[in-house]
Order: C-alpha cells, then structure tokens, then sequence
C-alpha cells in the first residue's frame, strides 16, 4: 500500500514550495501525495494556475478558512484540516514556510500524533513583532523534521536547542521550482500577454508589507522615491491588492501614472520570473524573491530592518536598504551593473530528491 504524505499549501509561495516535491513523490511508485489547499488565499484562481504554471492539476482537498485576523484564519485552519484528519490519517504531513496556514496544520497534525516535517524550517529574521517569525517558531519546535534550506538554518536551530537528529540540510525548495519552470519562463512574451516592454533597462518592484503600505506617511514617502527611480531607470511595478487599495485609499495611486512607470496587476509565478531574470534590479519587501533574484544574479534591494534569509547578503545578491538610501542605492547598482552569479551549496534544483529520499528514509520503504 502506498504512504500517503499531506503537502499542505495556504498562500501562492507555498505552491511553488511543493510543486517540486508532489512531482518527485508521484514518480516513486511508493509514496500518494495529496495537496492540502487550506483557502488561506482564496482569491487564487487555482484550477488554472496549478495546470499551467506547476502542472498539477486541482488540489485533493480544499478548507476553505475564513478571512481575518491571525486568530481567525489560524483557528478556522485548524478545525477545518482536524476534521479532515479524523476522515483520512496520513503518514506524514509537510508543511512549508512561515503562514498562518503552516502552524495551524502543524498543530491539528501533532495534536492527533501524526508525523510532521516542515521545509524550509531553521530561518530566522529575530523580529518577534512579525507574524510569519513566531510562526517559524511555533512550527520548528513541534516538528519531527526539520529540512533547511541552507546552513545557518542549522545554526539557528541548535541555538535554541533543537537536537541534531531532528535537522537535515536539504537544500532550496524554490530553486526547483524556478528551474522546472525555466523551459516556460523562456517562452513568456510580456509585451503581446500584458503590454509589457522589456526593450529598455528596468527594475522591478513588489511592495505588500504592512509596515510599507499601511502607514500613509511611509508610503507616500516610498511613491515619491519610486517616481525619482522611474526619472533613472523604467519601472515595472506589479500591484499588490492590498497596496493598491491602500494607494487609493491614500490618494497616492495617481502620482505613480508616470511614462516610465508600468503598473500591472500581480503577474503569475512564470510571468513574474520573466520579468524578473530580465531586470536590471529588483526592489522588495518579500521573502522568497530574495532567494529567486540570488539564484539569477539579479541585485535586489529589500525595504526591509531585517530578513530571515541573511545568506541572501552574505552570499548573494541582496541588500537591505531604507528609503533614506534606497535612491542612492539604485544608483549605484546602474553604475556598477550585475554582479558575478553566486553559487550557494545545495541551491541546485535537486532538493525535492534529497527530500524525497528523506521521507522514504523516515517511512522505512527503502
């Protein structure tokens, strides 16, 4: 009989996390993956984006959470996958990155003695004031496994006492999934798909933080230094929804219709990495991003005080920046150009096969 193994996904990252895995476990012979989509995002359109960007077809089961605060959403999650559980036992349930989604699954999991690994576990931005930091926390600390992305995952595990058993080095989940989609990226045509022009140099900016765009004073201070950016250097800014209502909200959505400032609504994964692998810089306040641009050897200037992906800075191509530098700090990469493309161990699209080889490990079927 085959292990079945829950892969559980909330928001789009978390897709792209285990659209490498699901693919890497169906072709074993020995183990069922099942997609857990909990509704965390439920503005996804997820029938088409999972066939024509990650080829997987719908999800095995849907939780549809409620909308809200942390508590709500997290709540709602975790009776929601409880009741499933109650239905089907599996063999193991993987959780991936730092969500609302990720904790609450892990939890209603541990709490019925079902067998939990969490992938990308170990980082850490040591700011407690963000949600998606006492996540990781929660989620590391009851998890059996505990698959790293890279070393100082581990070191920051051991440092709060995590014994060594619990902890494999497995690699950058996303690395895969940006280099099993590379063959579609390439054929992207953003000008004729949504009038997008690549023919002059251009940066990239994705903004969604709360600490951004939530605070009207902050970001009407970061759209008047991304006007003075699109006076140096095209920008092509893919809209977040709740940037946008903010941008309206605040008045400041009409500073940004400037000629060489193309606002789009949020590009599909293959979309955006097209965009991206093309670009001059990339200004951001997300996560995984940081990781995709380093792999690329694309600058990427995070408007962020931290990052739970310092080896992003220490190895790759970020930076962390504030709107007191941010301008100067575009400068200077026009001037200087692309770095040497950095080279980090195990980001080499062949995580989804140590992982696989890890849980064939963990459910003794090799």
């Amino acid at each position: 009989m085959k292990k079945v193994v829950h892969l559980i996904a909330g928001v789009r990252p978390n897709f792209m996390k285990i659209a490498p895995l699901w693919h890497a476990l169906n072709a074993t012979g020995w183990c069922l993956p099942k997609v857990v989509h909990t509704g965390q995002h439920s503005d996804i359109n997820m029938s088409e984006w999972f066939f024509q960007d990650l080829e997987m077809g719908q999800p095995d089961y849907t939780l549809q959470a409620v909308t809200g605060s942390h508590a709500k959403v997290t709540g709602s999650i975790m009776i929601a996958y409880e009741d499933l559980l109650m239905k089907e036992k599996p063999d193991l349930v993987v959780v991936v990155g730092d969500v609302d989604s990720t904790v609450a699954c892990a939890i209603s999991a541990k709490k019925m003695h079902i067998p939990v690994a969490h992938l990308e576990a170990g980082l850490r931005s040591f700011d407690r004031t963000m949600p998606e930091e006492l996540n990781r926390l929660l989620v590391d600390s009851i998890a059996d496994i505990l698959w790293t992305p890279s070393k100082d995952g581990g070191v920051n595990l051991k440092n709060e006492g995590v014994e060594d058993s619990r902890i494999q080095q497995v690699g950058n989940i996303m690395i895969d999934s940006l280099t099993m989609a590379l063959p579609k990226i390439e054929k992207v045509d953003l000008k004729s798909e949504h009038d997008i022009s690549l023919d002059a140099p251009y940066c990239v900016v994705t903004l969604h933080r709360p600490s951004n765009v939530d605070d009207k004073e902050q970001l009407e201070r970061i759209v008047t230094q991304l006007v003075r950016i699109s006076e140096r250097i095209n920008i092509i800014f893919p809209i977040h929804p709740r940037t946008k209502k903010r941008l309206i909200e605040f008045d400041l959505y009409s500073q940004l219709l400037q000629p060489s400032l193309t606002l789009c609504d949020p590009l599909s994964y293959i979309d955006f990495i097209a965009a991206v692998r093309k670009s001059s810089l990339l200004v951001t306040d997300s996560g995984g991003v940081q990781e995709e641009t380093t792999y690329l050897g694309i600058p990427c200037l995070t408007l962020r005080p931290n990052t739970e992906r310092p080896i992003t800075i220490t190895e790759g191509t970020n930076q962390l920046i504030t709107l007191d530098n941010l301008v100067e700090k575009v400068e200077e990469i026009i001037e200087n150009g692309k770095p040497v493309v950095p080279s980090i161990e195990m980001w080499d699209g062949q995580t989804a096969a140590r992982v696989v080889d890890r849980i064939g490990q963990f459910l003794n079927v090799r």
